[in-house]
């Protein structure tokens, strides 16, 4: 366990400015706090937060930073308080280590939607304060290292959630090699086997070409020497679980590797990057495909350098990675080389103002504004950490990176939410193409799009960005409540003048307290969806009015068989309109036909003929009942549903004849079943799509004079 000297001595070693007091004043704190509690290895359970300590510092991280790591567990398990952390350290520790602090007693069904309740409010922390990641990143790894000493079911738990949320949180903050640990740990935790397999092979490897590292930086050094440039080279073979990705993404063997060897050369200046470059590419052969600049076109974590691949030496490829010694610190440190004690940086904001990684957190934060549930927000995190990229332009030149697998959908979404939403199509590289079509490096996308267009729900499927997934979920949600709000609209003023009683949304409002709804939109909505009755409100806005219409409400909607639908009727026009109308499920209703709706709760309303025999179902739930009527314009030629059940002579050709029949009378199939029943007949259902009744019954008169059909009868559910 580290001793409070040399946690002095580390902090010291980089920030000679360091406030000795306050790190002696926290180690004497977290001892007493944590007492004799023990980890599950045995050992003294405040050696955690100092070891989470010591592995900032290897970061170079600022005094206050370095307390907070000391102090991050002492809320969550002794009896410290934040007041006390803040009257004793000052607030600005006191809110790191809040932020780090996890919730206690959540009131949630699933451990997926506790898990993504604490992410989001470190998410949350993070953005007020990016140095609270930092020392999370540090906490999971010390807890990695210790991994072994938890039971089996906890160790895998840990390791699936390190490798899926904080390996890749850190990749995308830039901290490159705290990630490498996070992912080698982690593998080797869910796949033991397949670790020692591939650490195995590396080991026969290293051994069978036994200098040849060392031979290719040699090698390296000399061709850039003899032209002038400075460099440092090193190598070494790629990590267990970076070698097992690769495999399983490009479906290798580990004998078909050609590339398990990586060097890194630094060079003094950005033109000594392209010059060795240069260099490189004219000594040896390169691979085509696989040259990168990331100079000219950084990632989002920040990271620039150059990468390339050569068949060196010994005919062996050769992975380079070329950038500066600044382009290092990045790399290896991400956003923690924007350190604090640099001059002119005073809080954790301004760290992360720096860093383009910081602005994509911060923007990743911005979905937590629009209502997701804990699991879309996890699951909309672990889509936005994926770090593979592509990098496509808008027609002005914008660069957009996107994940590699993006489509043209997930570019509309990155450009703006409401380009999304309108998109109907794209042009690739002036070229129209479908919106679900992937994306390269270098595409130039330009969106067209519409007013009024909804994205439709299928979308969700099609996106690789967890932006693009949360708002097309809440577009087509805000258009599902629309509709719904609008059918309980037209309910309730039918309702209301039915019952004689002016209805107004300010009526409505005041009865909010009653209706127990937050909202006149809610009340809309949930009198669509069928989770409020129509009565129910009008008795909520006048508390003494007696409605009789549940007695009479069958008899009012079936009004229409004597021709005489009801004044309050709500129009059809089909299912095309901006209500949840749907169908009767089993035969449909068609323009001609009396018609009732059935208001059913979740399902909008459900339009029957009013002579089918599935109406005997709702003859106990007179609420469900609603007054509609035919609002159809001949002359748009909409298409309503039907079914005819019909019986042919079974012989070549009679279903060549029916359908022949359906087509001359320009009706549309859209499905047919057949049994055979008898030797002799067939038994047909079809599904088409009429006109109007008068349409079917012609179709249906054809039908019944052709020899092939010896009865045809129209299907009502």
């Amino acid at each position: 366990m580290m001793r409070q000297f040399e946690l002095v001595e580390r902090v010291k070693r980089y920030d000679p400015s360091a406030d000795e007091a306050l790190l002696n004043r926290a180690y004497v704190y977290a001892m007493v706090a944590h007492g004799s509690q023990k980890r599950a290895s045995g050992e003294p359970f405040v050696a955690h937060p100092l070891e989470v300590a010591a592995i900032l510092t290897d970061l170079r991280l600022d005094c206050a930073t370095i307390v907070a790591a000391v102090l991050h567990d002492t809320i969550e398990d002794t009896g410290a308080t934040l007041d006390e952390i803040n009257r004793t350290f000052g607030p600005e520790i006191g809110s790191l280590v809040d932020g780090l602090t996890k919730l206690k007693k959540l009131d949630l069904v699933s451990k997926q939607a506790a898990q993504g309740e604490n992410f989001r409010k470190l998410l949350l922390a993070i953005a007020a304060d990016v140095r609270v990641l930092l020392v999370k990143l540090a906490d999971r790894l010390h807890n990695m290292r210790t991994l072994h000493f938890m039971p089996p079911e906890k160790r895998r738990r840990i390791a699936e959630e390190t490798l899926e949320i904080y390996a890749p949180l850190a990749g995308r903050m830039g901290i490159q090699e705290l990630r490498d640990e996070l992912e080698e740990l982690a593998f080797k935790t869910l796949n033991p086997d397949a670790y020692e397999t591939i650490d195995n092979r590396l080991k026969d490897l290293t051994g069978r070409n036994l200098g040849l590292v060392e031979e290719i930086e040699a090698a390296l050094r000399e061709k850039l020497a003899a032209k002038g440039v400075h460099a440092t080279v090193s190598g070494r073979h790629k990590r267990v679980y970076s070698v097992w990705r690769k495999m399983e993404r490009k479906s290798l063997a580990f004998e078909q590797l050609s590339d398990v060897y990586g060097f890194r050369i630094l060079v003094d200046t950005l033109g000594d990057c392209y010059q060795a470059l240069g260099i490189v590419h004219t000594a040896w052969p390169m691979v085509p495909g696989r040259f990168k600049d990331y100079i000219s076109t950084p990632k989002q974590n920040d990271y620039r350098s150059l990468h390339t691949t050569v068949i060196g030496p010994q005919s062996q490829r050769v992975e380079l990675q070329i950038r500066t010694p600044e382009m290092e610190e990045v790399a290896e440190y991400g956003i923690a080389a924007h350190a604090l004690y640099k001059e002119g940086v005073t809080s954790g904001a301004q760290l992360g103002a720096e860093s383009r990684a910081y602005q994509w957190l911060r923007r990743t934060v911005d979905l937590l504004a629009e209502g997701d549930s804990p699991e879309e927000f996890l699951e909309h995190t672990k889509l936005e950490l994926f770090h593979d990229q592509v990098f496509c332009f808008s027609p002005k030149g914008r660069l957009i990176a996107l994940p590699r697998g993006a489509t043209a959908i997930d570019f509309a979404y990155a450009v703006h939410t409401d380009v999304g939403n309108s998109a109907v199509g794209a042009k690739i590289n002036g070229r129209m193409s479908p919106l679900f079509n992937e994306l390269q490096n270098g595409d130039e996308v330009e969106i067209v799009r519409a007013d009024g267009q909804i994205p439709p729900p299928a979308w969700e499927g099609l996106v690789s960005t967890g932006k693009a997934r949360a708002a097309i979920r809440r577009a087509t949600r805000t258009a599902v409540r629309r509709q719904y709000a609008g059918l309980g609209r037209q309910i309730l003023e039918r309702a209301f003048q039915r019952a004689a009683k002016p209805f107004s949304d300010d009526k409505l409002k005041g009865a909010l307290p009653r209706l127990a709804r937050t909202s006149i939109e809610d009340v809309l909505s949930a009198v669509g969806r069928g989770e409020m009755f129509s009565g129910d409100v009008v008795r909520g806005v006048y508390p003494d009015y007696k409605d009789e219409r549940p007695r009479e409400a069958r008899e009012h909607a079936r009004a229409g068989q004597n021709g005489h639908a009801s004044g309050t009727a709500i129009p059809i026009r089909g299912v095309e309109s901006d209500l949840p109308i749907r169908f009767a499920p089993n035969g449909g209703a068609v323009p001609g036909d009396r018609i009732v709706g059935i208001l059913t709760k979740g399902d909008g309303v459900t339009i029957y003929p009013i002579q089918s025999p599935a109406l005997a179902a709702f003859d106990n739930d007179p609420e469900s009942w609603i007054d509609v009527r035919w609002d159809v314009d001949p002359e748009e030629g909409r298409r309503f549903p039907s079914r005819l059940a019909l019986q042919s002579i079974n012989e070549p050709g009679s279903l060549a004849t029916i359908t022949q029949v359906i087509a001359d009378h320009n009706g549309n199939i859209e499905n047919v079943s057949m049994k055979r029943r008898t030797p002799d007949f067939t038994e047909v259902t079809i599904d088409l799509s009429v006109f109007d009744l008068k349409h079917l019954n012609a179709i249906v008169s054809e039908l019944r004079a052709k020899p092939a059909v010896s009865k045809v009868e129209r299907v009502l559910s």
